[in-house]
């Protein structure tokens, strides 16, 4: 009698096991993708009064606090260059305001140009003057009114103006 249990109860813990672990692992993240997180080993203990912060009014703030998604471009010659996402528009209708920003001066601050409104990008590859991205994005069936999904592929391209400047505009080409 002892063994048509430990059967039963093998049984119902291999039941238990989750099936779907193999196609989960795609899923998940790797950590490759995700800035390490270091945890301390005991909470920090305060030494010294306490600060009390009230809201900063300031309005540009407010655009600042709406970027979502910033990516540096490192193999670019000259200014400084990034793409961002901010949040905004309807979020049922992709959302993520994206531009490319090229450095100018702490004077002039940042030449900003619009790219499009996705759900997300992707950084498939980059060169100097140019980004290639994978974009996916919302897009509705004006038949049906369905909102469905689409991904694109395009390359952004630019020439540095003189003296390693910003370029004075960016090129949008569809690819595949």
């Amino acid at each position: 009698m002892k063994h048509p249990i430990l059967f039963l109860a093998a049984l119902v813990g291999i039941a238990a096991c989750d099936a779907q672990v193999e196609s989960r692992k795609e899923a998940v993240p790797s950590a490759e993708a995700q800035p390490p997180v270091v945890l301390a080993a005991d909470p920090l203990v305060a030494s010294g009064q306490a600060a009390t912060v009230q809201p900063d009014l300031d309005m540009n703030l407010q655009h600042s606090a709406s970027v979502v998604r910033l990516d540096a471009l490192t193999r670019q010659a000259g200014p400084t260059v990034k793409l961002f996402g901010a949040a905004g528009g309807d979020p049922a209708m992709n959302g993520l305001q994206t531009h490319i920003a090229f450095f100018r001066s702490p004077a002039e601050g940042w030449a900003v140009f619009r790219l499009g409104d996705f759900l997300d990008y992707r950084i498939l590859s980059e060169a100097p003057g140019r980004v290639d991205l994978e974009i996916e994005e919302s897009v509705l069936d004006p038949e049906t009114t369905r909102i469905g999904g689409q991904k694109r592929r395009l390359i952004v391209a630019w020439t540095p103006g003189a003296d390693e400047a910003p370029p004075a505009s960016v090129t949008i080409t569809p690819a595949r």
